[in-house]
Order: C-alpha cells, then sequence, then structure tokens
C-alpha cells in the first residue's frame, strides 16, 4: 500500500487538521524525501499524560506516513537535566508502542548552534546585552506600551563578536551579559522585542561536562534543531502558537532550504489531577505521594505501575481528536478507556477485600472440592482453572445484611445465594462478637446445585464472590483513587495541596485464590465484583502486593 493510500484508509479517519495537512503535503509531494517529526522531552522530569498525546501525534503520524519520528532530548538547559530522565522517557516511548531508535541530543549541535549565532551577529540581526533582566524590563514594555531601544542595541557587528566570543571564553559571570535577537521592540508580539538567544551559565552539561558556559535558550535552538535533522512537520501545543514568528525568524534569517514548519495543538489537560512539573516535583519530593512511579501521579511510568495498558492509553489519546481547543477532559473518559480493554484482556480471579467467615454446616470436614473456572468470557483463549472449595469459606462482608433493605439480593438470614462458579448456600444462623459485629455465618449447602444450577429449577438473584479458607492467599492490595478532589486542583487562590484526596491510597489485605499465588509483577487480572488490579513490583515470594487500577463502574459518578 502507498503512503498517499495508507493514510486515506478508512481506519485512519476521520482526518485531524494535522494529519489532513499532512496528507496534502504528500498528495503535492512537498517532501519528496519522507515524513519526518520529532517528539523532542527536555529531560528534567518524568514523562505525563499529557507528553503521551504529543508521543501518540509525533510517532503515529510518522507511523501513517512511513516517515520517521526522531525522539530528541532537548537538552540545553543543564540545571534539572541528567540520564535518569533521558532513561525513563526512552522507556515510556518503548512502553507506548513506538520506536526510539531515532534518538538525538540537543547537546551535540552546541557547535552549529553558535556558529548560528554568530552568523546572525556578522548580519547586525543580534547583539549582546549588557542589561539586567529587570533593567530590560524597561525598555520592553508591555501589551499596552511598546517597548524602545536599549542601549547597546546599535553597537558594531566587530564589538558584539568580541563580547560574545568573550562571553564564550568564560570571561564574564552568570547573568551579566546575554546574546539578544535584533528585531523589533514595537511588536504587538513581546515575544518578538529582542527575544533572548544564549545567556552565561556556570553549571556543568550532563553529557557535555564543562565544554560549555554559555547556553543557547529553548526558542532559538529548538528551530534549529528541526532544521539540523531534517524535521519537516514540528507539532507544539498550543501555547508555543505566540512562539512561532520567532521559529519562522530565525529559520528564514539563517537561509535554511525548505525549512520546517510549526503546527500547534491543544494540550490534554485531565481532571482531577496536575501535570505541572513544578507541581509533580513538589508532590514526590514532599512525599506527598511513593515517587514519580507512584500509580495515583498522571505521570507514564505511574499509570504502567497502577496497571493502566499501553494500549488503553493509545485508544484515549486516539478518541480525543487532535483540536485548536483546549479544554478539560473528565477523567471518567479515561478510566472508562481502561476499563473497555481491561474487560478483555484481563483473566478473573476471586478475591476478598473485607472478609467475613462463612463455615458449611452440612459438610463433612474434610471435604473438597475443584470447581471449575473460566479465565477470561471474553477471550475463550485464555482457558480455564479449577478453584478449590471447602467447608470454610470467607464472603465480602458487605454481600451480608442481618436486616436487608427491598432490592437486597445478596446473603441475610433465612436466604439463600449462589457462590460464583460453585453451590447455593442459605444462611441459617449468624454468630456476633461482644460489640454485636457479625463474625461468622452458619450456611447450609445444596450439593445437588454444583457449577450454580438447581436441578429442581429453582432460581435465585444474588451471586456473590468467595475463597476457600483453607487454601485462599493473604495479599497487599492498595486501593487507588483520585489524586484530588476538585477537578482543577490549584485554581484560583487555593494550594493544591490541601485539595488532595485523603483517601486516594487505602492500603489493606485481600485474600486472593490460590491459582494467583506465583502472580508477577505487571500481571493484570479482575478480581471479580471488585476491580482490575495489577502485581506491583513491591511483591516477594513471601507477599503479593495488588494496585487496583481502576474499579468496575464509576463510583465517583454514584456519588455524585
Amino acid at each position: 500500500m502507498s503512503t498517499e493510500e495508507k493514510i486515506e484508509t478508512a481506519e485512519n479517519k476521520p482526518l485531524d487538521f494535522i494529519r489532513e495537512i499532512v496528507a496534502n503535503h504528500i498528495k503535492e509531494n512537498k517532501y519528496p524525501d519522507g515524513i519526518v517529526t520529532r517528539f523532542p522531552p527536555e529531560p528534567n522530569g518524568y514523562l505525563h499524560i499529557g507528553h503521551a498525546k504529543a508521543i501518540c501525534l509525533d510517532f503515529g503520524v510518522a507511523e501513517e506516513t512511513n516517515g520517521i519520528c526522531h525522539l530528541r532530548m532537548d537538552d540545553t538547559n543543564p540545571t534539572k537535566e541528567n540520564m535518569e530522565y533521558v532513561q525513563s522517557i526512552i522507556d515510556d516511548v518503548k512502553w507506548l508502542g513506538f520506536d526510539p531508535s531515532h534518538l538525538y541530543y540537543a547537546s551535540d549541535y552546541f557547535e552549529q548552534m553558535y556558529q548560528c549565532a554568530e552568523k546572525l551577529i556578522e548580519k547586525k540581526l543580534a547583539y549582546v546585552c549588557e542589561l539586567t533582566p529587570e533593567e530590560f524590563e524597561e525598555y520592553r514594555g508591555n501589551s499596552e506600551r511598546p517597548g524602545t531601544e536599549p542601549p547597546g542595541r546599535a553597537n558594531s557587528v566587530e564589538y558584539n563578536l568580541d563580547l560574545f566570543r568573550r562571553m564564550r571564553a568564560g570571561e564574564f559571570e552568570d547573568g551579566a551579559k546575554v546574546l539578544r535577537a535584533r528585531i523589533d521592540m514595537t511588536s504587538p508580539n513581546i515575544h518578538m522585542r529582542d527575544p533572548v538567544l544564549y545567556r552565561i551559565r556556570r553549571i556543568d552539561h550532563f553529557r557535555q561536562g564543562n565544554k560549555w558556559c554559555i547556553y543557547p535558550m529553548y526558542d532559538f535552538a529548538h528551530c534549529l534543531e528541526d532544521a539540523f535533522e531534517g524535521v519537516t512537520h514540528s507539532f507544539c501545543t498550543l501555547e508555543f502558537e505566540i512562539h512561532r514568528p520567532l521559529y519562522d525568524w530565525v529559520l528564514n534569517n539563517l537561509d535554511f532550504p525548505n525549512p520546517p514548519h510549526q503546527y500547534e495543538f491543544s494540550r490534554l489537560n485531565l481532571s482531577h489531577t496536575v501535570m505541572s512539573k513544578r507541581k509533580l516535583l513538589q508532590l514526590v519530593k514532599e512525599k506527598h505521594v511513593r515517587n514519580w512511579d507512584d500509580p495515583r501521579m498522571p505521570t507514564v511510568c505511574g499509570m504502567r505501575r497502577r496497571g493502566v495498558p499501553a494500549s488503553a492509553l493509545r485508544n484515549f489519546v486516539k478518541g480525543l481528536g487532535i483540536t485548536k481547543f483546549n479544554g478539560l477532559t473528565d477523567v471518567a473518559l479515561f478510566e472508562y478507556a481502561i476499563r473497555e480493554e481491561l474487560n478483555k484482556t484481563s483473566s478473573r480471579y476471586l478475591g476478598v477485600l473485607n472478609p467475613l467467615k462463612v463455615t458449611i454446616t452440612n459438610m463433612p470436614d474434610d471435604f473438597c472440592d475443584e470447581l471449575d473456572a473460566v479465565n477470561n468470557p471474553e477471550d475463550p483463549s485464555a482457558g480455564s482453572r479449577k478453584i478449590p472449595f471447602s467447608k470454610e469459606l470467607y464472603i465480602d462482608r458487605n454481600d451480608f445484611m442481618i436486616e436487608p433493605p427491598k432490592g437486597y439480593f445478596r446473603l441475610s438470614p433465612g436466604k439463600e445465594v449462589r457462590l460464583r462458579y460453585g453451590y447455593f448456600i442459605k444462611c441459617e444462623d449468624y454468630v456476633t462478637d461482644e460489640n454485636g459485629e457479625v463474625i461468622e455465618l452458619k450456611c447450609t449447602y445444596d450439593p445437588e446445585t454444583r457449577g450454580g444450577n438447581a436441578p429442581d429449577g429453582r432460581k435465585v438473584k444474588g451471586t456473590i464472590h468467595w475463597v476457600s479458607a483453607k487454601h485462599c492467599v493473604e495479599a497487599e492490595v492498595r486501593l487507588y483513587d483520585r489524586l484530588f478532589t476538585v477537578e482543577q486542583p490549584g485554581m484560583g487562590d487555593e494550594d493544591f495541596l490541601t485539595q488532595m484526596n485523603p483517601d486516594s491510597e487505602i492500603i489493606s489485605t485481600c485474600l486472593i485464590e490460590p491459582a494467583l499465588a506465583n502472580a508477577k509483577a505487571g500481571d493484570r487480572v479482575q478480581f471479580e465484583r471488585v476491580g482490575y488490579f495489577c502485581c506491583d513490583p513491591d511483591s516477594t515470594a513471601e507477599k503479593l502486593v495488588f494496585n487496583r487500577t481502576v474499579s468496575l463502574k464509576d463510583s465517583w459518578a454514584k456519588k455524585k
């Protein structure tokens, strides 16, 4: 299938506005060497779900057009960048299902960027400014007042070249001078009022060491990196739209043939979380969460640890589409996408979170049966397993009430229910402690109802889950919920930390059937009638740990 046919197939429709632009460029043969996109994260933190949207767009468009997507570490600011973040970014891209092998580093272009800066000076399009940032603000003006020409703007090419080379040589203190583009101090776009291109920073770079003491600003470096690499389509979120004139100005004045173009799309804003790097870092440093991969975090590694399938995240992003309108996406939509995927792929098991003992009084003490259970009704290839059934069981405490209300079809005195995959049982009596709390049920079972059907045709409305007391395994469960209680934490004057959900992590124990005793980190399962869970890396041979990925139903919607 040709590239043109591939991008126009029904499975790729409807095209969003970016894909329509790319499709038209392919028809016009505007880029005969092929489509090249890039994903350019700064390696100063862990990627979050907003980055995942960009990854799916950048790599997705490249895949759909038989093109290439560059994974470029935009490491132009050495203050907070390191290899830990680089590796985490590579891991996240791989996990999402894309190829990170076309790997580049902005720092490899530092010499080329420097030469470009000198060329702008020679063309009288850049100059060394000796004002402090506060002093320059007076000349820069604001949205209501145009800027005025600062001192030094008219200095000669020779003078500026000499100062710039001395900046590189390390003759001046940090912040003493900057290199500015000489554009238009009266521009209505404040970003075009002589923006900074280079600043002095004596900080060792994690890849370049102490080779450099001047570093390019992102707006200057980004467009050059795209041009050096032959990028054809540079996708950015909407906040960079106002920076596009500078992107074009730099490339046009450095005479790049057929330069790349920047296209903006709306970022992903998800309710009940924060995605500011500063706020996420604060959550980690102040230990409000376990770490960057805490399952409550919106980071890609956090979602992976929580048990979110990469396919669910990709489908969620695809369903949102690519637009130029910012908005807030309800996290319930993401949770729905996760349930949809896990329902198809997760094997079912029995697990009891809040156990209540049940003794079958009409069963011999040594009785043990093995019941047949289907691993996944959505996937016949998943096979089946055996579940042990014995005289003493545990059911969930919520499945018994002494005085049930109308419409309650679970267990109560004198009532009969079906045990999942098992028998009908009937509550004959119950035992309480000194506080009146029920601690044990006395039940009888009907041996003729094995498999959940009665030969006499009688019906029961309730089916509950259970585990055999003799065979079950105890595991730790971490019940995760939304990290914040409000849709948009930190809006206005509110401190986002005061809006954290105190129940976002509840650690408890769970009794699980023995078939899960050998679960491995990353295994995803459904505890029937409870939720979807993932085996956590903290699990050991002595103690399994499961994270709740998502509940079976939207409990927040029910609360509302």
